[in-house]
Order: structure tokens, then sequence, then C-alpha cells
């Protein structure tokens, strides 16, 4: 590469880092909201939780790229043109073969870098995240009840507090909320006992000298009962075999499906490579500036061709899914639409000119 090249290349590669990195941010921020979220409500213990946050950010990182390329470029080309470098290069005879392999040596490896993201890494990670989060449930139900804290089991089923406990499992002075429907059952107790079986498939609550009310919020009729002794069985969430979600599958299993759902799955991987190489094409033009034009003029537009490329991506994985495209179709209108608009941004200011010269002419 020579001096220019080189430059142009830092450019576009500068701001291109910048761009995803801010993304990359936010896409932690909602990433760890999320998993907090559902932590706070299943009780994960906390050796899970960074792992899935780290999982499940790796299964969106592809689709930030093709918008940092994107954005990275049209503010490259956006700061050169402003400050007249690129209008001084262009008389120095500086041609467009020149400014494309500058860009192409950014958009080629970033693509390369997608397709092994999307092709092996995101499977990977989504099937991680599911196993994990399976495991992260059975670990919460299998903890040791701790003093005083609410402890969830059943999915909010029931719900149980004690003052104090021990490590072997002795409870006292207990606090148990059974719901079923609208009936709610409160169940207190000077002791219990918390036990998980053998083979770790149930557990089960015993109460001692307890009191037990059943009834219905808003209606007077109620249930009183004192007892010596009282269990409470308590199911662990099952471990069964479950039939994996699409974006678990690997991509060679995709190949050669004929289940719609699996077809659009592939055609959606497949777009993402096939998406930042038109987005390149795109970035090139939309980072012309006019003379006095700021430098963020035409980022705007970046912005919105990029939100409507992968809009009308998702439509048309969903209506690929559904039946409603036909598989030959599949997705590439999408991208031969934006493909054509790339084409006439590249090349349509050209041709203006040349008819306007030969209509003065």
């Amino acid at each position: 590469m020579r001096i220019l090249q080189r430059y142009m290349l830092r450019e576009m590669t500068v701001n291109f880092l910048g761009v995803t990195m801010v993304a990359l941010a936010l896409l932690l921020v909602n990433q760890v909201g999320s998993v907090l979220a559902r932590a706070a409500q299943l009780q994960y213990q906390k050796g899970f939780v960074l792992e899935l946050i780290g999982l499940g950010a790796a299964q969106n990182v592809a689709i930030l790229l093709p918008f940092g390329l994107l954005v990275g470029i049209v503010l490259g080309f956006g700061r050169l043109y402003h400050d007249s470098e690129m209008a001084a290069a262009q008389a120095c005879g500086v041609g467009v073969a020149r400014v494309a392999a500058a860009v192409w040596l950014l958009a080629l490896p970033v693509t390369g870098l997608i397709a092994w993201l999307d092709f092996d890494l995101s499977p990977r990670a989504a099937a991680a995240e599911a196993n994990m989060r399976s495991e992260a449930l059975r670990a919460a139900s299998a903890a040791p009840l701790e003093p005083g804290t609410f402890r969830s089991f059943g999915g909010g089923r029931i719900v149980v507090y004690a003052r104090a406990a021990d490590h072997n499992g002795d409870l006292t002075d207990v606090f148990v909320k059974r719901s079923e429907g609208l009936a709610v059952e409160t169940t207190v107790a000077r002791r219990a006992h918390y036990a998980v079986s053998s083979d770790g498939e149930s557990e089960s609550i015993t109460l001692y000298d307890g009191e037990r009310i059943d009834g219905t919020p808003g209606n007077n009729r109620y249930h009183i009962m004192r007892f010596e002794q009282q269990l409470i069985p308590i199911r662990t969430p099952e471990s069964a075999a479950r039939a994996p979600r699409l974006d678990e599958i690997s991509t060679m299993s995709l190949i050669g499906a004929r289940d719609p759902k699996l077809v659009a799955e592939l055609q959606w991987r497949l777009g993402l490579p096939v998406m930042t190489l038109i987005l390149t094409v795109l970035a090139v033009p939309l980072g012309r500036l006019k003379p006095r034009q700021g430098r963020y003029a035409h980022v705007w537009i970046a912005l919105l061709m990029f939100a409507l490329y992968a809009m009308l991506a998702l439509a048309g994985r969903t209506w690929l899914s559904r039946g409603v495209l036909p598989v030959a179709l599949g997705l590439w209108w999408v991208h031969g639409v934006f493909l054509a608009i790339a084409i006439a941004a590249m090349v349509g200011p050209a041709l203006l000119r040349l008819r306007h010269a030969r209509a003065r002419s």
C-alpha cells in the first residue's frame, strides 16, 4: 500500500473500532440488565451470571460489526472530505481504484470475521447458554436455604422464609406460602427440615409444630389447621432433553434442510456477510460530502439505511419461516434491493454529470 492508502485505512479502522466499541458497550449494558433480572427472578448463583452475560453477548456481536463498518467508513470519508484532503488527493491523480483498495482491505477481513462468528461461534454460544441456564436453574433449586431471605420454588408457586437455618437443612421459625390458582395456603411452623433426594430430582420441606391457613384472597371463607408434622414435596425442574432452538443448530446441520424455519435460519446466517459487503459498497458514496457540508452530514442516512436493511431482513426471515415467501426467493430479494441502491448511489452522480455535459455540448 502507498502512504495515502495506509492513511485512509487507518482513518476508517479507527472510526470502525470506535463505533463498534460503543455499540458493544450498549449491548453489554442491555445484556447485564437482562441476565440480572432473570437471575433475580430464578435465583441463579453468582458464578453463572458473568458467563451468561458473555455467552449472550457473543451471539449478537456479528450484527454489530456490519453497523460499525458502515458508520466507520462514512465517518472516515466524511473527515477526509470535510478537511479537503480527499479533494487534494483527487487533484493529484488519486483514482477510484486506490480508494477502493483501502476500503476493501478493511471490509474483507471484517466480513471473514462476521462469517466465522455467525456460522460457528454464535450457534455454539447459544447452545452453551441454554445448557448453562438449565444448570443454573437446577443449582439454584438444590442450593441450601439461607436464613433471613425468601426463597422461591416451582416457578414462584412456593415461597419459603426461615429466620434461622443450619447447613444440615434444619430451619427455625419458618413461613411457607403456596399458590394454586386463586387459592393461597399460608403456613407457619416452629421448626422444619429441608432435604434433597439422593438422585437430585426432588426436594421436600417437613414442617413441625405449625399452623396452616387455606383460603382465597377477598373471600371470608378460610380454613385453619394446626399440625405436628406436615410434608411439602417440591419437584426439581426437569432436565429432560429438549428440542434445540434454531439459533443453537449448527450451520452444517442446516445445509440441505427443507423445513422453512431451518431454511430461513440458514439464509439469515448467509445474509450477514452478504449484508456487510453490500453496506461497504454503499458506505463509499455515503461518505462523499459537498463543500461546506459537516463531517456528520450523511451519518443519519447511513443509520437509516442500516435500520431499513436489518428490519427488512428480519421481516423476510419471518415470512420465509412461515411459508409466505418461496424458498427460491428467500432473503435474496432484500440483498438485491440494497445492492441496487448501493450501485445507484455509486454511479448515479457520475451518470448525471455525464448527462448534463452532453446536454450542454
